[in-house]
């Protein structure tokens, strides 16, 4: 017979896996998956003990990785993505203009921009990431600058425009789970994001004046232009490519068929232009692409890509969400919601319930959907109940679900980040400013009122009958 899990057994596989997180990612440095797998055997084993069969566990893990498996479809299209844009000479392009145009000064600031502007265009902060981003990377380490600070400049602004995007998925499943319009819920994220940029800018502003010449030898980088134009064929006509994925999906093209397109297009240069063999490119889209030089910034930045390297993020998420399977359809991540709402006693404390589940969620399911869908159904009824707008709680989802999960190295966005700037997620936490200031905004103005929208009696009546309604649809 099947019995409830009640909090204690609920925290038990969370509390084992942190600690074996903890000594094995911080003491023996080594990779996260394992404590993962721990933490899997730890909730099989008492979701077993409250009466579940085996075969149940497992339809519950399967149903974590299914939920994975669109995210894992853009892992190996963004390895192939590096892999092309490197091997076409794509990549260098944008770094050597980079390098050419951008005073380091300003730079941090700049790719914070840039970010902004191509994720908010195609709604994808994983896309803005593996092609901007490494090329920011790039720039950045050739200017001089640490590689953590540039991850998090650029994390920032692709998060903005993700969050703020009108095609990002994100967005949409925020606005759709709490009937939400979805332009009223983008307007309404303006309160705590608009002066989390600007305060992101500021901050970055101000560090970007360490490099803005006294510490930078103008020779190392006349070097690396020099070693960059001997290994790659420089053209102006190549960034033709990177311009091309971004209207397609300005254009609605959905992001698959655009990074497939934005792949054959980079293969084929790497063949007319860079002057490769096809045989030499289609290696370049499995192992990545490989060059020598004496350069150490050369070598360390253009030895990567393809699809092995993305395997590492992969197995990785498909782990995650075996563990996030097991505690959410156990009902384990539901028994600690719970003890969340008792914490609920004022409109303050209801949205800081939120952003701390969804913050809960994306530690222990690891994956951002989860902590946006979880507490969306925990939530909805309640904010209805105390008279609050349903746009309130789709705020709350997005400031707390959509931004922290790039603080977890297990977590899907954790993992996808080191994969592809290669930048652990201990590293650039502290300069993910965007990431950790909307919450903070958020709880402020929860705690103040400001923002804050009420229903209507109209309103809360409807609202009302639309989630008796769903009830019903539940049950039948």
């Amino acid at each position: 017979m099947k019995k409830q899990i009640n909090i204690w057994w609920a925290l038990l596989p969370l509390f084992v896996m942190i600690v074996a997180m903890l000594l094995t990612v911080v003491v023996f440095e080594q990779a996260p998956h394992i404590p993962l797998v721990l933490g899997t055997v730890i909730a099989s084993l008492v979701t077993w003990k409250h009466g579940y069969k085996w075969n149940e566990i497992e339809e519950m893990m399967y149903k974590g990785i299914k939920l994975a498996l669109p995210a894992v479809v853009i892992i190996m299209l963004v390895g192939l993505t590096i892999g092309a844009w490197i091997g076409g000479g794509i990549v260098a392009t944008m770094i050597y203009y980079g390098l050419k145009i951008i005073s380091p000064s300003v730079f941090l600031i700049t790719i914070i921009v840039i970010c902004a502007i191509v994720s908010l265009a195609i709604g994808s902060s994983w896309a803005t990431m593996g092609t901007i981003g490494v090329a920011g990377i790039g720039i950045g380490l050739g200017m001089g600058i640490p590689s953590p600070m540039v991850a998090g400049a650029v994390i920032s602004g692709a998060y903005f425009g993700d969050k703020m995007s009108p095609l990002s998925d994100t967005t949409n499943l925020a606005s759709g789970l709490t009937n939400t319009d979805l332009f009223e819920h983008i307007k309404h994220m303006f309160y705590t994001t608009i002066p989390a940029l600007v305060i992101t800018l500021a901050v970055f502003g101000y560090l970007g004046k360490d490099f803005g010449g006294n510490g930078i030898d103008s020779s190392d980088i006349t070097q690396t232009l020099a070693d960059i134009q001997n290994s790659f064929v420089i053209s102006p006509l190549l960034l033709l490519v990177p311009l091309l994925v971004i209207v397609l999906v300005a254009l609605k093209v959905p992001a698959i068929p655009a990074l497939v397109i934005g792949i054959i297009l980079g293969s084929i240069c790497e063949v007319a232009v860079q002057g490769d063999t096809i045989g030499y490119a289609i290696g370049v889209l499995q192992s990545g692409y490989t060059i020598e030089s004496s350069n150490a910034f050369i070598v360390e930045l253009f030895n990567r890509g393809g699809l092995d390297s993305m395997m590492y993020t992969v197995s990785m998420t498909i782990v995650a969400m075996t563990f996030g399977g097991v505690l959410e359809h156990s009902g384990m991540l539901k028994a600690m919601m719970d003890q969340l709402m008792k914490l609920v006693k004022s409109t303050g404390s209801l949205i800081g319930s939120t952003i701390g589940s969804c913050f809960l969620t994306n530690a222990t399911c690891s994956e951002q959907y989860i902590s946006i869908v979880v507490p969306s159904r925990m939530f909805a009824k309640v904010y209805t109940d105390k008279g609050l707008h349903s746009k309130n709680l789709s705020r709350s989802l997005e400031d707390g679900g959509t931004l922290s999960s790039v603080f977890f190295p297990w977590n899907t966005c954790g993992v996808f980040i080191y994969g592809t700037l290669g930048v652990h997620a201990f590293a650039y936490a502290p300069y993910a400013i965007l990431n950790f200031t909307v919450p903070i905004i958020s709880l402020i103005l929860a705690y103040t009122g400001f923002s804050i929208v009420k229903l209507t009696k109209d309103e809360k009546e409807k609202m009302l009958a639309l989630h008796e309604e769903k009830i019903e649809e539940v049950a039948r």
